[in-house]
């Protein structure tokens, strides 16, 4: 395992016009979920406290508002690519899924343990998988099980497909495991003795990249095992976004966002791009789908837009919040991004022209 220290030598970057929102709301709850549907025209919101609002994602206005789990809270939503579909787990044990043209509950499933942390519908949508504490199930569109996995070593902290939807990952203590959705053991172990936290398959499915308890970041080259550490964040990493064509990983872990280029022979012994901008810890990274601009939201407010021009990051634009940022995410046409607070603020800004 080779292990890589960063730098931090950059200097701050000047002010930059202020993103304007198109539309702006406000929900009386802690957003803990933000999606857009696939086809851009909804935005679903989870409250903390349970409920999850579905927004005409061209103007703001309510089409629905679903119940969640309403007893003790909702933990994750994700959308089936038809955009009708709407998964959702909670603290109820449930695992739930939600027809959003009428806004009704189609089918409600047991997590298999108390708390339900994880959720996402495979790339094609025929299938979902849900993770609560060590259980790990899969199931169909029509609520069926397909399969139980065994136990995992510790909780299971994330859930990502790879791209054909062929396999997916989970993370927790000890590592990444591998499954297929058509087999019911493991396919692979990627292990390593420390608590993993998050994890982002890259596009091509040549990375998976976690971030760690211990401020450390984590490569695992997909087809050989062989693993690359980098180390010295201010503190533990729960922050990973890839760029669409695989090539850049950004990564927080403090109050810089650090950004490794994964091109040629990737990202060991080479030193990361930095930004600088935001006066506490960032919360939040997210790159265009399809495009290069990327999007950091931190704990002082600051909503910020980057891109990466000749090995450097330059601000594009930014909005001040209320209140730490609490989530965002890109409209599929990489048009606009929604931001929220954890005030409840929900705003949502153009950005095609930056």
């Amino acid at each position: 395992m080779s292990r890589v220290m960063m730098l931090r030598k950059d200097k701050p970057k000047p002010p930059q016009p202020s993103l304007k929102a198109i539309w702006r709301t406000h929900i009386d709850d802690h957003p803990i979920g933000l999606a857009w549907s696939p086809d851009g025209k909804l935005l679903a919101v989870a409250g903390v406290s349970g409920p999850i609002t579905l927004f005409n994602g061209a103007d703001g206005t309510v089409q629905h508002k679903l119940p969640g789990h309403t007893l003790l809270g909702t933990m994750a939503i994700s959308w089936h690519k038809d955009s009708r579909l709407l998964a959702s787990v909670g603290q109820d044990g449930k695992v739930r899924l939600w027809d959003t043209e009428t806004g009704t509950q189609t089918c409600e499933m047991a997590g298999g343990a108390s708390w339900v942390e994880r959720v996402a519908f495979s790339p094609a949508g025929d299938l979902l998988v849900s993770a609560a504490g060590r259980k790990l199930r899969l199931w169909n569109t029509t609520g069926e099980l397909n399969y139980e996995y065994p136990d995992a070593n510790s909780t299971i902290t994330d859930i990502k497909w790879r791209y054909d939807g062929k396999q997916f990952a989970i993370s927790a203590y000890n590592g990444v495991v591998l499954y297929s959705p058509t087999k019911a053991e493991p396919l692979h172990r990627f292990e390593w003795q420390g608590s993993t936290l998050t994890l982002e398959w890259s596009p091509d499915g040549k990375y998976i990249a976690t971030g760690d308890q211990d401020s450390t970041v984590h490569f695992w080259l997909v087809d050989s095992g062989q693993d690359l550490q980098m180390w010295g964040y201010e503190t533990k990493v729960l922050e990973l976004a890839w760029s669409f064509n695989s090539r850049y990983l950004a990564t927080g872990g403090g109050t810089q966002a650090v950004i490794w280029d994964c091109s040629g022979k990737g990202p060991e012994n080479t030193r990361p791009i930095m930004l600088e901008g935001h006066k506490h810890l960032i919360k939040h990274l997210k790159f265009q789908r399809r495009g290069k601009l990327l999007a950091s939201g931190g704990n002082d407010g600051l909503l910020a837009i980057w891109k990466i021009k000749k090995k450097k990051l330059v601000l594009l634009a930014d909005a001040v919040f209320k209140a730490p940022i609490a989530g965002l995410a890109w409209s599929p046409d990489d048009r606009y991004i929604a931001a929220s607070d954890e005030s409840g603020t929900l705003s949502i800004a153009a950005a095609q022209r930056l």
